[in-house]
Order: C-alpha cells, then structure tokens, then sequence
C-alpha cells in the first residue's frame, strides 16, 4: 500500500483544512487507517484512527469534537476534517494503514505510512 497525504497549508486560529491521504492497492478496504502528527521538536502523536469499516473512529483527547476522520473505500481515501484550529495543532501530518492494529493508537502497530503534509496554524 502506498499512502499519497494532502490538503496541508496556512490557515489562521479558528479555521478549517481538510486533509486527504489516497492509498493505492485493491485491498484499501480492509486496512485501518490513521492519522499522526509531530510538531518541531517533539515526539510523533496519535491524532486519529478509523477501523476497516469505518465503524469505529478513535481520536486523541486534545482533538475530539474538533476533527472529524472518514473514510471512502470506493475512492480508496481517508480523510480528516479539522475545524476551530488552534496554533498547538501546527505539525506535519502523516496518515498510515495496517491490515491489523491492536489499539491503533500507537504508531508501530502501523506499516505503512505516506510522506507528510505541513499543517501550520498562525495565531
């Protein structure tokens, strides 16, 4: 699977982005997909995971009832929807997929990874 991330860029306090990752491969549909981030300096974070299905999403506490993660099997997407940004949200964004996740909340349990999209939030 090779995971395309998208949608990045410069937005001020408040604002919205929506972020995209296009996965190649016929079997998208049966990978957990994630969502991750790491600001300068600092350790990669879990921001949000959704199951094979779809059914289940999880986020990280600092996220929820702000971003939104979906996912369109029939366009072999994942996306995450990022509403009332704040400027401690400012990193790079990288989405990430495995077949089989234990918590999907910890970035080894993913094999793939796409390349990362700057998400900068001016204050």
């Amino acid at each position: 699977v090779q995971l395309q991330a998208s949608g990045g860029g410069l937005v001020q306090a408040g604002g919205s982005l929506r972020l995209s990752c296009a996965a190649s491969g016929r079997t998208f549909g049966s990978y957990a997909l994630g969502w991750f981030r790491q600001a300068p300096g600092k350790e990669r974070e879990f921001v949000a995971a959704i199951s094979w299905r779809g059914i289940n999403t999880y986020y990280t506490d600092s996220v929820k009832g702000r971003f939104t993660i979906s996912r369109d099997n029939a366009k072999n997407t994942v996306y995450l929807q990022m509403n009332s940004l704040k400027p401690e949200d400012t990193a790079v964004y990288y989405c990430a997929a495995d077949r089989s996740t234990a918590t999907m909340r910890r970035d080894f349990e993913y094999e793939y990874w796409g390349q990362g999209t700057q998400v900068t939030v001016s204050s």
